[in-house]
């Protein structure tokens, strides 16, 4: 009998861990009011600054994702990045990491040894800075009420932004949080012109 209580008290307290470890937060690709602006911001493996319009150039779409190496949805979403600019990075696709509220050293972990497959700048470098940043500011002007807001993305086409001045664009298409593959994978092929081949999960 204490045997079967242990193994169902077992249960009970690694279910909340399984789940969490499942969870996503997943959302859809929606154009949106941003007034996203250009940004010159420190790279996190040269420790150069790396300027917005300078990383765009020559690029047919842009694809810049805020993050913070310690979320669980942002570990979700990092293969597919990842995966998406390997894919199409040769079609015209820029992707660019936007690290929030971690230190550097705590980014650089997170991409290992062999560094992140694309630019990465950082934004913020302490959890205090969460209502001061910048991507705070966007994620309430398209109505993403999550506490942290990791992943973030927002897609730019060069072509199409303001040449001069600090505001490249005033709407842009943004995800509220993690990207659905197919949906994404079908956006980013018909602005570069290249075939789309994601599969739907059969989950």
């Amino acid at each position: 009998m204490k045997k079967q209580l242990f193994v169902a008290l077992l249960t009970l307290l690694t279910l909340p861990l399984a789940a969490y470890a499942q969870s996503h937060e997943y959302s859809p690709l929606v154009e949106k009011t941003v007034n996203y602006k250009t940004w010159n911001l420190p790279n996190l493996q040269s420790e150069k600054n790396s300027d917005l319009r300078e990383l765009m150039k020559d690029k047919k779409l842009v694809m810049i994702v805020y993050f913070a190496p310690w979320c669980g949805n942002w570990k979700n979403e990092a293969p597919l990045a990842a995966k998406l600019y390997e894919k199409y990075k040769d079609n015209g696709f820029q992707v660019i990491g936007v690290s929030e509220y971690a230190s550097r050293d705590e980014v650089k972990s997170f991409f290992g040894e062999s560094g992140p497959p694309y630019p990465v700048v950082i934004e913020s470098e302490s959890r205090q800075d969460k209502s001061k940043t910048p991507h705070y500011a966007y994620r309430q002007l398209t109505e993403d009420h999550r506490n942290w807001g990791s992943p973030w993305n927002i897609f730019l086409e060069p072509e199409k932004v303001n040449k001069k001045g600090d505001v490249l664009t005033e709407k842009a298409w943004v995800v509220n949080g993690e990207l659905i593959e197919e949906e994404v994978d079908k956006f980013i092929a018909t602005k570069v012109q290249a075939p789309a081949t994601a599969k739907t999960d059969p989950k």
